[in-house]
């Protein structure tokens, strides 16, 4: 079988550099490039991505080796139906470690049609490093990088208001693009760049706040055998993907021109608030995800799917999206349920095996962002407790007591709340259990006790949790 490269599959038309994409991992590749080739085929957005290698180890000489071409496979569900698709991803141009090849990447800046920077380089690449010196080659942070790309564009295009960038993170905080400006000053500032420069940045430049959404496994290397024979080519960057596909970019009608992603069919958002999408995000699908785990694990399930397709474990996490969660958000309810299907169909997507123990890290934090607003919203809108959300609740606390019949629980968060939760978990009652756990204000934000009824209802709830197990606990409680 031939070696994948553009040679073997007669590929000779080379794409001017329109984008240069800061990390080369499998999300940007199963997202951007994907994006970037539909804009390409359906609009002629004839649009090629320089990849820089953010680190100093990397992807970028297999990248190389492939002339930037690799299979993209894309499985999931939609409105129940199983979809599997493939293709050809060719709009990588070139592929550079700036760590091996200096100049080379400062010669990024001066592409004549260079118009967008994006990047992801996981949630700790957008820090600032104080060591970091503009005579670096390159300076280890992502910041500073792009502080002297654009540095080295200003100079070469001697300062045209017409070459400046739309800088577009994807890197998973909120704000990220916000942070990223900060720290770009911050580099100007340390290494005291001419105010021209700071204000072709401020002025010519723009910077993006983003959402995106996709699961991407990545290389599937337990069934590479599998997806290789569906290729006349040998791919050594085979990047699988789920079918779902969301992108929030915050920006104006200039940027709408410059990115025509509604000419097509993808689901790009150009929106001047991207917040309500996060919101809708964290809430729903962090939510759920966050809400079933203990919930989920206490009862026996040990996948995602397992716990969507079981009648009672599924049918309680919708109700608690649909009932509980959604009935807390300032958005068309319609585009909510929307959403929401399209998250439970994600969850019974039949390619991805999600581990619930793998998505217990970490739950007193995620519990407090993802699902506790919803609590306290669903309260001051109803003026009740939220049924389900607060069962939920009892089944967090009562999974950090680390054994559940006999069983080891897979509890993983700080060490330092596990060893709290186990002392707590040595008092004299259950009710001084719950209330010591609900008034930790540095785990909650709020001494929670202050809410009416919480705790009386979650020592209840784990009460009959302890006596009739997950199910018959819950069936028993809500008859009471």
């Amino acid at each position: 079988m031939q070696q994948l490269n553009r040679k073997n599959l007669s590929i000779s038309k080379r794409l001017p550099i329109k984008i240069v994409q800061f990390g080369e991992g499998n999300f940007l590749r199963a997202f951007v490039e994907f994006a970037i080739q539909t804009l390409n085929s359906e609009v002629d957005f004839n649009a090629g991505i320089a990849v820089v290698q953010p680190i100093e180890k990397g992807l970028v000489s297999m990248l190389n080796q492939q002339d930037g071409l690799y299979t993209l496979f894309t499985k999931g569900l939609e409105n129940g139906v199983e979809v599997e698709e493939k293709e050809l991803i060719t709009n990588i141009v070139t592929g550079i470690n700036p760590y091996l090849n200096f100049s080379d990447f400062m010669a990024l800046a001066r592409e004549p049609e260079l118009e967008f920077v994006i990047s992801n380089t996981t949630e700790a690449g957008i820090s600032f490093i104080e060591k970091d010196e503009f005579s670096s080659t390159p300076p280890s942070s992502f910041p500073a990088k792009l502080t002297k790309l654009l540095y080295e564009r200003f100079t070469y295009f001697n300062g045209s208001h017409q070459k400046g960038l739309a800088i577009i993170p994807c890197e998973l905080i909120n704000h990220n693009a916000d942070t990223l400006k900060k720290i770009v000053l911050e580099y100007i500032s340390l290494w005291k760049l001419s105010s021209e420069f700071k204000d072709w940045v401020l002025d010519s430049c723009t910077f993006h706040n983003t959402l995106v959404d996709r699961i991407v496994p990545g290389y599937p290397k337990d069934q590479i055998a599998e997806y290789n024979a569906q290729l006349d080519y040998h791919d050594d960057l085979i990047v699988s993907a789920e079918t779902f596909f969301l992108w929030v970019i915050e920006g104006d009608e200039k940027l709408k021109k410059k990115l025509p992603f509604h000419k097509t069919n993808l689901d790009v958002k150009i929106v001047k608030n991207m917040q309500p999408f996060r919101t809708r995000k964290v809430r729903i699908l962090n939510g759920a995800h966050t809400a079933m785990v203990p919930f989920s694990i206490l009862f026996g399930n040990d996948t995602v799917k397992e716990t969507i397709d079981d009648n009672f474990t599924g049918a309680f996490i919708q109700s608690l999206v649909f009932d509980e969660i959604i009935a807390t958000l300032d958005m068309e309810q319609d585009e909510l349920y929307d959403f929401a299907n399209d998250v439970f169909d994600r969850f019974r997507n039949p390619f991805i095996k999600h581990q619930l123990a793998s998505i217990a890290l970490n739950s007193i934090s995620k519990f407090k962002v993802r699902v506790l607003p919803s609590l306290l919203k669903y309260i001051e809108i109803k003026g009740a407790l939220p049924n389900k959300i607060v069962f939920a609740f009892a089944c967090l606390i009562r999974f950090y007591k680390g054994d559940f019949n006999g069983n080891r629980l897979p509890v993983n968060d700080d060490e330092n709340i596990v060893l709290e939760m186990v002392l707590i978990w040595k008092s004299r009652s259950l009710h001084e259990v719950v209330a010591k756990i609900l008034g930790k204000e540095d785990y909650w934000g709020q001494d929670l006790n202050s809410i009416e009824n919480l705790g009386n209802a979650i020592t209840n709830y784990i009460k009959f949790i302890e006596e009739f197990g997950i199910e018959e606990g819950f069936l028993q409680s809500i008859q009471q």
